[in-house]
């Protein structure tokens, strides 16, 4: 008899991983595979588009392999994506006509200068809830349309689509028959009106994007279309699709208005659920939508910081002080770090710009405070921290929105596993930090959408009964050298903005 489970593919920035989860939401199975970055000039990142496809065919099938199952036992697929990252393809072939531009990607800085200058940032605001930033699709979509030879021409002529990665993996595993996304998603390219919940004529003209080019924007849980027989043994329904952040807010069941959930991968976003209400910020957080179902729009406060876990990537592989992530844990252990006044060794890394609430794209990293007897564990620990208090920033200015103050903050993604830079969290913020049982809460946010929509899963109420916390980290510190500390980062942040 088969079993009724879901394959999620969790299309990330560095990697590309299938999780299979049974009825309990309990990881059964899984694979997954790095994904090399494309860097071709400073400021750029690109992706391989056939790279991404490859990788997410091999890890579904090495997710039901480890699992010890057959295609008969998947029930269905969820899917959840690196959002913002932008592809062109031929609708003929599938084939992408340049490699996907990826969010962290900068190069379309100065079209945003251009259009912030012009007067266009409210406007932008009040219909998609974001700021004009080149983190966002629309620029990135208007550069591949006006620098890849004859995209623009073939764009109006029907023969182009755009999507982000899901929307090209739904493409590729249905062989071209559904050209969709979800609301999620669409909300994320700067293009849809977020209040109408649809494609906004206004700003495809200033974008100068053709409607053509655009995909079906469904609820995300929902029929996304059915495999190709051939991929994965049998055709299997594609029920669920969020982006990575909404799909971990899911996935954390933060299902409540004021609950709030921070993901630590390549980036760090925090997400806070408002409800029916979408908050207009005014202290440069992003209005966005949290999920979609049965037609009603659930909305969140989003604060995106651009490098988190990239911050140790780089330890790692750019300055090699370290030989694997999880040594960052020991040697944070082993220093002092900045002083209780606010002084000593500050990273910060702003290695494609500032996000939330700075969003200053030319701003660039910087170590600051060094002296004679710093030492490699003293800059790997100030790597953790200024993850930390990023994630203060985008609580204070939630707070200064008017936000409830929340009680507890849900943490995931792959740093919440370094129980050093957890009760840093806790005691930089003041605040309790819950780290669930399962920590791979962007895919699981997707299973559960698919098992939504199959009946897996009976309600959200069913989901918030899955939830479970493996440890909560308390804070210690008092709240005087919380803020002195505090102090220091934002004087180190001044040192490296170009906007203030």
């Amino acid at each position: 008899m088969a079993r009724r489970t879901i394959l999620a593919i969790d299309q990330g920035t560095t990697s590309t991983r299938a999780m299979v989860f049974d009825g309990a939401g309990r990881p059964i199975g899984r694979a997954q595979k790095e994904l090399p970055q494309i860097f071709p000039r400073p400021g750029w990142v690109e992706h391989d588009p056939e790279e991404i496809w490859r990788a997410a065919l091999e890890v579904c099938r090495g997710a039901v392999a480890d699992a010890r199952l057959t295609p008969a036992d998947v029930e269905a697929i969820g899917i959840t994506n690196q959002r913002e990252t932008t592809l062109l393809w031929e609708r003929s072939t599938g084939r992408a006509i340049h490699n996907a531009i990826v969010w962290q990607d900068r190069r379309t800085a100065d079209h945003c200068d251009r259009l912030r200058a012009a007067g266009h940032a409210p406007m932008v605001q009040r219909k998609t809830g974001l700021l004009i930033d080149p983190y966002f699709s629309a620029t990135k979509l208007a550069w591949l349309l006006d620098n890849v030879a004859g995209a623009r021409a073939r764009a109006e002529r029907g023969e182009l689509a755009f999507g982000t990665i899901d929307c090209f993996l739904l493409w590729r595993l249905t062989g071209g028959k559904r050209h969709a996304t979800d609301a999620t998603n669409a909300a994320r390219t700067m293009l849809f009106d977020i209040h109408r919940q649809n494609w906004d004529d206004e700003l495809l003209s200033l974008f100068e994007v053709p409607r053509a080019l655009l995909p079906q924007v469904l609820d995300c849980a929902g029929d996304f279309g059915a495999t190709d027989a051939r991929l994965l043994g049998r055709s299997l329904p594609i029920a669920g699709v969020a982006g990575d952040q909404q799909a971990a807010t899911i996935g954390q069941t933060c299902l409540e208005p004021g609950m709030i959930k921070s993901t630590y991968g390549t980036g760090c976003f925090a997400l806070l659920n408002t409800g029916p209400s979408a908050i207009t910020s005014t202290n440069r957080l992003l209005t966005t939508i949290a999920y979609r179902l049965g037609g009603q729009t659930t909305y969140a406060l989003e604060g995106s910081i651009f490098v988190a876990g990239a911050a140790i990537q780089w330890l790692r592989d750019g300055l090699k002080l370290i030989e694997r992530a999880g040594d960052s844990e020991a040697l944070a252990q082993r220093s002092t770090g900045a002083g209780p006044e606010g002084t000593g060794v500050y990273l910060v890394p702003a290695f494609t710009g500032l996000g939330a609430p700075y969003w200053d794209a030319r701003a660039r990293g910087a170590i600051v405070g060094l002296t004679r007897d710093t030492g490699i564990a003293d800059i790997v620990r100030a790597g953790l921290e200024a993850v930390c208090y990023q994630t203060r920033d985008l609580m204070g200015a939630m707070t200064a929105d008017g936000a409830a103050a929340p009680t507890a903050l849900r943490v995931d993604g792959g740093m919440v596993a370094n129980d050093w830079a957890m009760q840093f969290l806790a005691d930089i913020l003041g605040l309790p930090v819950d780290r669930p049982v399962v920590t791979e809460t962007t895919a699981l946010g997707a299973a559960y959408l698919a098992g939504l929509t199959t009946g897996l899963f009976a309600s959200l109420d069913a989901l918030n009964k899955l939830w479970q916390a493996e440890r909560k980290f308390h804070h210690a510190m008092s709240a005087a050298e919380r803020d002195a500390r505090y102090r220091g980062w934002l004087a180190a942040v001044g040192r490296v903005r170009t906007q203030q």
